[in-house]
């Protein structure tokens, strides 16, 4: 479903220039339900924003559903937000209209599709749990209640592809974990690729991939030994696993034999003082030393 290669992003203001991307890969299958995390600054917004046409990288590949972003003109752009892929915002003030009900919103895309179904927005909202609020304005709603709107206003127009910046940043644990269920649903009824970026490394319980952005580069992977599902049933037969048994995490290696080592590390071994580390082979494992300089 996606494909991006050595992406490049690079924001001027006056004579400074900001580096978002820096040669950042990543391939995610059609179907996967997967999270992208990432502290401030990393660059994690900055790819969510090209995945959903609102931005271009300033070099590189991106192919997103067999269609290559970097050649669209403003109309194939317009098409492609409008068909291909629904966005969900951590703020609701842009996802919703505030004087609309939750009906109301959810069709007003379909209805600017110039497609009167009604029926498909109830079918929506009935999806997402809040069929029995249809008629309420957004004031008469909770934070997680608007949220699962905006889910469903993202989904009007039957999108591939279903991209959401930090969905749970604004609702309380047990709120997030409900949405957090809601895209797992979704993912498996619909089929829909699910994005989801976030600063919450819990996530990694949900979804069954995340991918680790840092400095503007994937640094690591975090991928299930076992599937949700059965997570599931042993929670159900009593048997909890940690998270070091239920995944495990990977050090991505870009097509130059470059990686990301995490800092924590390298201060254990005493070289995060230097930028240089001396690398071995030792028994068919890779070792990395301290420098001696």
């Amino acid at each position: 479903m996606i494909h991006c290669e050595n992406l490049v992003k690079i924001y001027k203001a006056a004579d400074i220039e900001v580096v978002a991307l820096q040669g950042l890969d990543l391939h995610i299958a059609e179907g996967e339900l997967m999270a992208i995390i990432g502290n401030s600054g990393s660059g994690k917004s900055t790819l969510l924003n090209m995945l959903g046409g609102l931005d271009r990288p300033s070099a590189g590949n991106l192919r997103v559903d067999g269609k290559d972003l970097l050649k669209f003109k403003e109309s194939d752009l317009v098409t492609y937000k409008r068909e291909t892929v629904g966005f969900v915002w951590q703020n609701n003030a842009r996802n919703l209209i505030p004087y609309l009900t939750a009906l109301e919103n959810v069709e007003l895309p379909i209805l600017l599709q110039g497609r009167r179904k009604r029926h498909r927005a109830l079918d929506l909202l009935e999806a997402v749990g809040l069929s029995h609020r249809s008629k309420n304005k957004l004031n008469e709603l909770s934070g997680g209640e608007q949220q699962r709107v905006a889910i469903a206003i993202a989904l009007a127009n039957q999108p591939k592809l279903l991209l959401a910046d930090e969905p749970t940043g604004s609702v309380d644990t047990k709120m997030a974990n409900q949405i957090l269920d809601l895209f797992r649903e979704l993912n498996r009824n619909f089929g829909l690729t699910v994005v989801i970026v976030t600063h919450d490394p819990l996530l990694a319980k949900k979804v069954d991939r995340v991918v680790a952005i840092r400095d503007g580069k994937t640094s690591s992977e975090i991928l299930r030994r076992k599937s949700y599902q059965e997570e599931l049933l042993e929670l159900e037969q009593g048997i909890v696993s940690s998270e070091a048994d239920s995944h495990m995490e990977y050090a991505v290696v870009d097509k130059a034999g470059r990686l990301q080592i995490p800092a924590n590390y390298l201060e254990s071994i005493g070289a995060s003082r230097t930028h240089k580390v001396r690398v071995e082979m030792e028994d068919g494992r890779i070792i990395i030393l301290p420098s001696d300089k």
